[in-house]
């Protein structure tokens, strides 16, 4: 068990690395982790001797929230409310946080669980939507690499100002979701970009 002062050391050099990382995404150098939560490298290497270590435990309860957020969607009765839940969840999720995204997306090298899970829940998805496709409420032509390439582009709301950034993740995912609707005058999509491979692995 760790001393109160090292339990303290911890849990600040935690929430250093989740809030730059949440604002700078993960190419912020350990040092500049260190310099925020007031403590020197030794101590940051002390804890955390990898930044996969750090990034891993920052992004714990984030992971899990994920998880959680296309767990219910793919437990709606209705596929097409529960796709819906989780592109506007999501997005919400990427907005906040452009650490967790590029952990998500990129795979941290060596990050083993970043990995697992993406691939656990882009099988899920994939289930969801063939449900909403087969449904009807999924236009016939999309394919999960669609999803995969909203996901990258909901990156960009990071750009946008604080205060707004909510709002504007909502407006991205609903004109998102206006376009993967089912509709007999939708126009005919240009080839799917295979990225799901990609983001499988990382």
């Amino acid at each position: 068990m760790l001393r109160s002062d090292a339990r303290d050391n911890r849990n600040r050099l935690l929430e250093a690395a989740r809030a730059v990382f949440s604002e700078h995404g993960l190419d912020v150098p350990m040092r500049e982790i260190a310099r925020r939560a007031e403590v020197g490298p030794a101590t940051l290497y002390r804890h955390f001797p990898t930044k996969q270590a750090l990034v891993e435990e920052a992004f714990t309860d984030e992971l899990r929230a994920c998880s959680g957020i296309v767990r219910a969607g793919c437990a709606d009765a209705d596929p097409w409310r529960g796709l819906c839940a989780v592109v506007t969840r999501i997005t919400e999720l990427n907005a906040h946080n452009q650490g967790f995204v590029d952990a998500f997306l990129s795979s941290y090298p060596g990050a083993v669980d970043f990995a697992a899970h993406r691939a656990g829940m882009l099988r899920s998805l994939a289930l969801l939507c063939r449900r909403a496709q087969e449904a009807g409420s999924l236009r016939a032509d999309f394919v999960l690499d669609d999803l995969i390439l909203v996901f990258m582009a909901g990156r960009g709301l990071w750009a946008t100002p604080p205060d707004v950034r909510v709002a504007a993740a909502r407006r991205f995912a609903a004109l998102t979701l206006e376009a993967f609707r089912a509709s007999p005058a939708g126009t005919a999509l240009p080839p799917p970009a295979r990225v799901a491979r990609a983001a499988v692995n990382g």
